[in-house]
């Protein structure tokens, strides 16, 4: 499992570790049932606070990600296909809002944003 972790950026890093480890399970770099590393072990190879761990998986459980086994550990939740679906939705959705505020601040119509994206999604 690939994380990156940065003290620079501004975002509070057991969100950092939410965001990628919820993009790994979206994207399917993590499988259902599939063993996340313990919290001390991340930790200990992030060089952040067992605590910043908890945190983060305490949320990606509470948000159904992720299921704790006691004395077994942390894995990935089976995927209910109508979350997976809804989270699919919200980061297109999140991509889409961007677009469209840059082409109301460069003064792009509608139609020629809907004809961008016809054109970029592959449609004639």
């Amino acid at each position: 499992m690939e994380i990156h972790i940065s003290n620079s950026s501004g975002i509070p890093i057991y969100e950092q570790l939410v965001t990628q480890i919820k993009n790994l399970i979206l994207n399917g770099a993590l499988q259902d049932g599939e063993a996340l590393p313990s919290m001390r072990l991340l930790a200990k190879e992030l060089r952040i606070s067992v605590i910043t761990t908890k945190r983060a998986y305490e949320e990606l459980e509470r948000e159904g990600f992720l299921c704790t086994v006691v004395g077994k550990g942390s894995f990935v939740a089976a995927k209910n296909p109508d979350l997976l679906r809804e989270q699919q939705r919200r980061i297109v959705e999140d991509s889409l809002a961007k677009a469209v505020e840059s082409a109301k601040n460069y003064g792009i119509s509608l139609e020629e944003l809907q004809e961008s994206l016809l054109i970029l999604y592959g449609e004639d």
